[in-house]
């Protein structure tokens, strides 16, 4: 397993956070399906990875805003570079 520094983990987050953020916006008609998509080409562009209940909490997160729930985008708790 690789070590990452502190540094290399929050810069991760920090982008994991900025792909959260657009997924958030992108659309609110667009289903949860098409939030996952969004979501993970923002992960993958950042180059940074979420583990699988990260995502699905961060996509049930932001699909609860689009369905016209009062809050911001969903905090990122971790994530890691690639």
């Amino acid at each position: 397993m690789t070590q990452h520094t502190a540094e290399e983990m929050d810069a991760a987050r920090e982008a994991a956070q900025k792909a959260v953020e657009t997924a958030t916006s992108w659309d609110y008609s667009a289903g949860e399906t098409k939030v996952a998509d969004k979501l993970r080409e923002g992960l993958d562009a950042a180059g940074v990875t979420v583990d699988e209940d990260e995502f699905e909490r961060l996509v049930t997160e932001i699909d609860s805003l689009t369905a016209g729930e009062i809050g911001g985008p969903p905090t990122v708790r971790n994530a890691t570079p690639r």
